[in-house]
């Protein structure tokens, strides 16, 4: 396992803090103030060293495949209109992600990125269904030659920063990160009609290894 790129900054924050509390118990006739206020400060930096976890998985991908794009729960499976890109029906697949998921998001297939937008928005609870159309978000399209899919990152009530590593023009693989959400929100996926769907509400995801579907 590492730490994610996106909390080391966070963590370094919150070590300093903790040093300094330490220091100041040698100086301060406050010590039960000062022992609260650090164990306090040890429990939120072991909460935010969880977060920004990022566990060493070994993936055994395959050509057909899409695989789920983060850890979290399967929310949404329906066939919808997508108004944004492909502006035509789509099956959308919906992954809520608890604040206690691994955060970073991965590139379901491998292809070609065509699109990328970021949108601002509101903060609705992640499993709200108009998340999906009125939180903050930013979508990125994949395509190869077999598939075209858009996936977006969706903030939540927590969630109030989404990181995109995308660029148009990139050639990316499966596996590859794609970005990260800090603090629990969602990722929908748009697939095309005739995907054959291989999750159901309420499956559990693993990113990278559990299969959304096949084409």
């Amino acid at each position: 396992m590492k730490i994610h790129k996106e909390g080391k900054k966070v963590l370094l924050k919150e070590f300093v803090i903790i040093v300094l509390l330490t220091i100041g118990l040698i100086y301060t006739p406050y010590t039960t103030f000062f022992y609260i206020i650090l164990l306090f400060s040890i429990f939120i930096f072991t909460l935010t060293l969880y977060f920004f976890r990022v566990p060493n998985r070994k993936l055994e991908l395959k050509d057909g495949v899409i695989y789920a794009p983060c850890d979290g729960k399967i929310v949404v499976i329906e066939e919808t209109i997508e108004k944004e890109f492909f502006k035509d029906n789509r099956i959308q697949i919906s992954i809520f992600m608890s604040p206690l998921n691994v955060h970073n998001q991965i590139y379901p297939i491998c292809g070609k990125i065509s699109y990328i937008k970021y949108h601002t928005g509101k903060y609705l609870f992640a499993w709200d269904s108009k998340a999906s159309t009125d939180n903050e978000s930013c979508s990125t399209v994949i395509e190869n030659k077999k598939i075209s899919i858009l996936c977006k990152q969706i903030a939540g009530a927590l969630a109030r920063r989404i990181i995109t590593y995308a660029n148009i023009n990139d050639i990316v693989n499966i596996g590859d990160e794609l970005g990260f959400i800090k603090f629990g929100s969602r990722v929908d996926i748009f697939l095309p009609i005739g995907t054959n769907v291989k999750v159901n509400i309420n499956d559990k995801t693993v990113s990278g290894k559990t299969v959304i579907g096949t084409f």
